[in-house]
């Protein structure tokens, strides 16, 4: 949690020592202030090396401070590379690894940097919504150049030192070194001890020959690209300064005050959730972090068609060999073949190395015998979303699979308690949920069962992060948490046509408030027969809960979605542009006609409110009956497998910026709309304590 000093020769070595990426907390920051005044104040010191134990230099700042009154405590960051600015000794940033945030600004500052290869070097506070804060909008492009830098401030993107190395007139670098990084920085700070004056990034130029065009140019493209983030305009507008400003001082002082201005905006408070959620999501209350983990060396995947094709693919990306197992081998076949369509498309783009495509297809292999499954350490089914078929597959797993598998079911709505009873042993069953395209969507709904092993759970959530995925814990519920919430969005868009609006103003007025696409586009896309399928269960099973019968009469018209060429929208062949469907309106006109509803002109405010607010309600539910741990959970799952927009931080935290008094008061007037279900709309226990309480869900 600090830094530690020691003398070697005639060099003072600091060692930031803050695991696990030597975040610049209040401790490190004044442990490295003293060691460099300790240093100057040694006569026998002639120069300081400032690097990074472990596996860092520095990540920047320490996130476990953020909001606390240590963030901006002296020493603070711009204190800090003030001491080192000044430094009557020339002090030496000896970088290795990771060099991110402010970790890069502190180096920055040094008056020489030796660089290992491999480092990953970064301004990444864009991906918080923020804009450097501690000078590196300003000295990055003193020694880089104007438009690598905003380049790497805009994007946030690490950038290998190597790269940056090889940049013509770069002044990042003053060497890279050729073996260890610490004995290379030793070795030149013996070389510039009594080298003076000591070199100052501050006292460099950063100037662009065409530079009013090209920051016009540069807002312009970042305005388009990231049109609901303020944060990537900013940092243009500082870089901008980094050319303008009278001195460095004056630059750094516009740099802190865009940084002040964008900590306030609700989108870096809603990036800042996700950043913190997205970690918070991996711990399980009563699973401990040391919990013994099983061995997954080899994988077999039931089901060759569209999903258990991505599923695999995640394995394969890995380095983990899976075997597909199918019934028939025309279907094993198609599911070969779209594997190696979706790798060659990666080829032909560039983003994949053809050694890396080859590799990962020896990694596969397919079988119609499950004996030839038996040794797998993981099962995962992705069959045909029906109980009895479910039955028949853990049922074979159960007799043919080893001890100490683990079985998961890829299954989106079904009962994971019910399919571990088709075993001897549920201990030993979870579900792992993917959405499609599995190989993409970054989101793994983790179900655990009443009887599924802490060791499993441990497992599943290691093997996630090893694949790529952000992986959320779900109890078992019909619909576990994304799709039990999506269906009354659903519900909500179907009550909405039936009062007056048009599928195409529901999708628009949704998509302008941030989501990839509107509840309709995403029926086509889905295929409108899955919802259709579930309501008739719901009929006979909660025959109480009412839905618009839209959607009913659009599936007995055939019109299923795009794979159909017709579904809310009319499809052209080779395309997925959405159609406004002049049949659609007719059908949706008649139906409100038999319902005796005289159509009236809604808002898309209501439209949005309604749609976000049934997510929010029903959220509170899931986590008030321990369905998800906590509310930031049910974020995550919004924001990474159902396009909730980012920029609002997910349904739960968009509703606590909304204020919880506030979403309660639109709710009770909701409730009063006869064509609505007011039974949804009495606020969910938890809500309604939160609100009265004048809490907040996060």
């Amino acid at each position: 949690m600090t830094a530690s000093y020691e003398v070697r020769g005639h060099v003072a070595v600091i060692t930031l020592n803050n695991p696990p990426v030597n975040g610049l907390g209040y401790e490190t920051r004044k442990a490295t202030a003293e060691g460099i005044d300790r240093a100057n104040a040694d006569a026998a010191v002639q120069a300081i090396v400032i690097t990074g134990a472990g596996k860092a230099f520095s990540g920047g700042a320490d996130i476990r401070e953020f909001g606390s009154p240590k963030a901006l405590a002296e020493p603070n960051l711009l204190s800090l590379i003030k001491v080192v600015e000044n430094s009557d000794k020339p002090v030496i940033a000896a970088i290795h690894s990771v060099c991110m945030g402010g970790g890069l600004e502190l180096a920055l500052g040094c008056h020489y940097r030796v660089v290992a290869p491999g480092t990953q070097v970064a301004l990444p506070e864009v991906k918080l919504g923020l804009a450097p804060g501690a000078g590196g909008t300003q000295r990055l492009p003193r020694v880089l150049g104007v438009e690598v830098a905003l380049n790497m401030i805009v994007k946030g993107d690490p950038v290998k030192s190597e790269v940056l190395a090889a940049l013509p007139g770069q002044k990042l670098f003053d060497k890279v070194a050729e073996g260890d990084v610490l004995e290379a920085a030793l070795a030149l700070a013996e070389q510039v001890a009594t080298v003076r004056p000591l070199p100052l990034v501050r006292n460099l130029k950063a100037r662009h020959p065409e530079g009013d065009a090209y920051f016009q140019f540069a807002r312009n493209t970042v305005k388009a690209m990231a049109k609901n983030f303020p944060a990537p305009a900013r940092c243009v507008d500082c870089v901008e300064q980094a050319t303008k400003a009278r001195n460095l001082d004056d630059g750094l002082a516009y740099e802190r005050e865009a940084f002040i201005a964008l900590m306030m905006t609700p989108e870096s408070k809603a990036l800042r959730h996700a950043f913190f959620a997205e970690r918070a999501a991996s711990k399980i209350p009563d699973v401990p972090e040391d919990t013994p983990q099983r061995k997954i060396e080899k994988v077999a995947v039931i089901g060759a068609g569209t999903m258990g094709g991505g599923i695999s693919m995640n394995f394969l990306n890995a380095g983990i060999p899976v075997t597909i197992l199918e019934t028939k081998q025309e279907a094993l076949d198609r599911g070969v073949a779209t594997i190696r369509k979706n790798y060659e498309a990666q080829v032909k783009k560039g983003k994949l190395k053809q050694d890396k495509y080859d590799q990962r297809m020896s990694l596969l292999s397919t079988t119609l015998d499950y004996g030839d499954i038996k040794d797998a350490d993981l099962v995962i089914e992705a069959v045909f979303e029906e109980l009895g078929v479910k039955e028949k597959v853990f049922g074979t797993l159960d007799e043919v699979m080893k001890p100490g598998a683990i079985l998961a079911s890829n299954t989106s709505t079904l009962d994971v308690d019910k399919i571990a009873g088709f075993t001897r042993r549920p201990q030993d069953v979870v579900g792992m949920h993917f959405f499609s395209p599995a190989n993409v969507m970054k989101l793994l709904e983790v179900v655990r069962g009443k009887e599924t092993a802490k060791d499993v759970l441990a497992t599943v959530m290691s093997l996630a992060k090893k694949i790529k995925k952000t992986a959320v814990v779900s109890g078992v519920c019909d619909g576990f948490i994304g799709n039990r919430m999506i269906e009354q969005y659903s519900r909500q868009a179907g009550f909405l046509l039936e009062e007056g609006a048009t599928p195409q103003q529901v999708d628009k007025a949704v998509e302008r408030f941030g989501f990839a696409m509107g509840p309709f586009r995403m029926g086509d896309l889905a295929g409108n027969d899955i919802g259709w399928a579930i309501r008739k269960r719901r009929y006979v099973e909660k025959p109480d809960m009412r839905y618009s019968k839209t959607a009913d009469l659009l599936c007995e018209m055939g019109r299923y979605g795009q794979k159909t060429g017709a579904g809310w929208y009319d499809y052209v062949p080779g395309k997925r542009d959405a159609i406004p469907s002049p049949v659609v309106n007719d059908m949706i006109e008649k139906h409100r006609a038999e319902l005796g509803i005289t159509p009236r002109k809604i808002s898309d405010e209501e439209i949005v409110h309604r749609l976000v607010y049934s997510l929010v309600n029903e959220g509170a539910k899931i986590v008030d009956e321990g369905i998800a741990s906590k509310a930031s959970d049910v974020d995550m799952v919004y924001l990474t497998g159902y396009g909730f927009p980012l920029h609002r931080g997910g349904p739960m935290n968009y509703a606590d910026t909304q204020g919880l008094f506030n979403v309660v008061q639109t709710m009770k007037r909701f409730a009063k709309n006869p064509h609505d279900d007011a039974s949804f709309w009495e606020p969910a226990p938890l809500l309604a304590r939160l609100a009265a309480e004048g809490k907040s869900f996060n």
